[in-house]
């Protein structure tokens, strides 16, 4: 029997427009999870190419991949600005009555 290689899917790879942007973190906000979403905000960062937003936020770049890293845990201001540098914005709207 012949084993097929299995390699790890990396959602940043699929990442292109404003278009999958909002589709991930609306995806990611619908499970409410946390981590979830700030795993979710990593992979748009790394789409992006974290050297570069790195340079235009002026942090860190090693700061950030370890923010976004599995035990990562990223500052607000940091997600804040990685989603104001994409040109979106967090909106707080009142959940449905259960």
């Amino acid at each position: 029997m012949v084993k097929a290689a299995v390699s790890d899917w990396d959602p940043a790879e699929i990442i292109e427009t404003k278009e999958d942007v909002i589709a991930f973190l609306d995806g990611a906000l619908q499970e409410d999870d946390p981590e979830f979403l700030l795993k979710t905000i990593g992979h748009i960062a790394r789409s992006k190419g974290m050297v570069q937003l790195a340079k235009e936020l002026n942090l860190n770049r090693k700061g950030l991949y370890k923010a976004f890293s599995e035990k990562g845990n990223p500052s607000f201001l940091t997600v804040v600005k990685i989603l104001d540098n994409l040109g979106f914005r967090l909106k707080v709207e009142q959940k449905a009555s259960a």
